[in-house]
């Protein structure tokens, strides 16, 4: 009876003030679990790409699948799709942002829907590795099975005519191996001639496709292989910009080149993924420098002797892991990605977001 007596003394103010405290609390608890969300997305696994889009936002392309960085907060774009093997991410000039995906084609993303393009669509294939946007703004996807132009309504697909050299599967494994958990499976399933890595718009409009087994140059009218065009044999293409001057520079097992218009000038022997060319002229770099070893860089490139026989190199950072995408951001840091999430040199030191 005393307890009954007891219970009857809270008044309708206790029970107010105890229906705050359980809000409050409530409240603390929404934070926290809102923070571990956040701190979910947070790619401490691969990051192949990194972007940033106009708004300064940064969009990474990991095994998590594409998730955008704003300063703060990391959120997963792609969370809600069924794949999560994305590869690039493209922000066209109107703003909208085209997700290449490997195994569902292509997903367009206005900011608030989706839309998947497959080969029911056009597509040649449903394994996309590369987007581009040329200066009449035809986006370009680079497939498995070739390279894809959209012009808004459809879909026109190339091929090779030529017959490739051989791909040295050992360096395909090499350049894979810290983004795919089974690399074999992986280069089993695209293993093929026509794998576009890499496209650049030349200084004359002709497009440049990087491929497993050769480059195409399309001018508009023919596809043709460069091996047939200059008597060049270039393997394992896996990416090419083209800097201020409007030499191309690219990559594969033949190393490091530079082609001014006329000829090719090997840089450097060393591997090679990723290339850039930051405001100051400099040509960044991330590769396997030493693949007995397992030893990865980031290297620079000065742009003061970069067009001399030997330029000055400085490897800013090296690792026994895997970096991929490289990125000079708006504040002129340099951004990359590796097999443990995303980087960021501010011109001293390098720290892990």
């Amino acid at each position: 009876m005393k307890n009954k007596r007891k219970t009857k003394k809270y008044t309708p103010i206790h029970i107010l003030v105890l229906m705050l405290a359980f809000c409050i609390a409530c409240k603390g608890q929404s934070k926290t679990e809102s923070k571990n969300i956040s701190d979910s997305y947070i790619p401490n696994s691969s990051v192949r790409t990194i972007k940033q889009n106009k708004k300064g936002d940064m969009w990474l392309v990991s095994t998590k699948g594409i998730i955008r960085y704003d300063g703060k907060t990391f959120t997963n774009i792609t969370s809600k799709l069924n794949t999560h093997g994305f590869w690039d991410v493209l922000e066209d000039r109107r703003g909208n942002f085209w997700l290449a995906s490997i195994g569902s084609g292509v997903y367009y993303y206005d900011g608030k829907s989706f839309k998947n393009y497959t080969t029911k669509d056009g597509l040649p294939s449903n394994s996309v590795f590369k987007i581009y946007e040329d200066k009449a703004g035809i986006i370009w996807f680079g497939t498995r099975e070739g390279p894809s132009r959209y012009d808004g309504k459809s879909f026109r697909n190339f091929k090779m005519n030529e017959e490739p050299p051989p791909v040295r599967a050992d360096s395909a494994r090499s350049v894979y191996h810290k983004w795919f958990s089974n690399p074999e499976a992986y280069w089993m399933i695209n293993q093929t001639k026509n794998l576009v890595n890499a496209i650049v718009e030349d200084k004359n409009g002709n497009l440049w496709f990087g491929t497993w087994g050769d480059i195409g140059i399309y001018d508009g009218k023919t596809y043709t292989s460069i091996t047939a065009k200059y008597g060049k044999s270039f393997t394992n293409v896996r990416n090419m910009v083209r800097d201020k001057k409007g030499d191309i520079w690219l990559n594969g097992d033949s190393g490091l080149l530079r082609y001014d218009g006329k000829t090719f000038t090997k840089v450097t022997q060393k591997g090679v993924g990723d290339i850039i060319q930051d405001k100051k002229g400099n040509i960044w770099t991330t590769g396997e420098v030493n693949p007995q070893e397992g030893i990865w860089a980031l290297s620079r490139y000065d742009a003061k002797s970069l067009y001399n026989k030997n330029p000055a190199i400085t490897e800013v950072m090296s690792a026994t892991k895997g970096l991929f995408g490289i990125l000079e951001a708006r504040d002129g840091s340099i951004w990359f990605g590796a097999s443990d999430g995303v980087y960021r040199y501010d011109g001293k030191t390098v720290k892990i977001h």
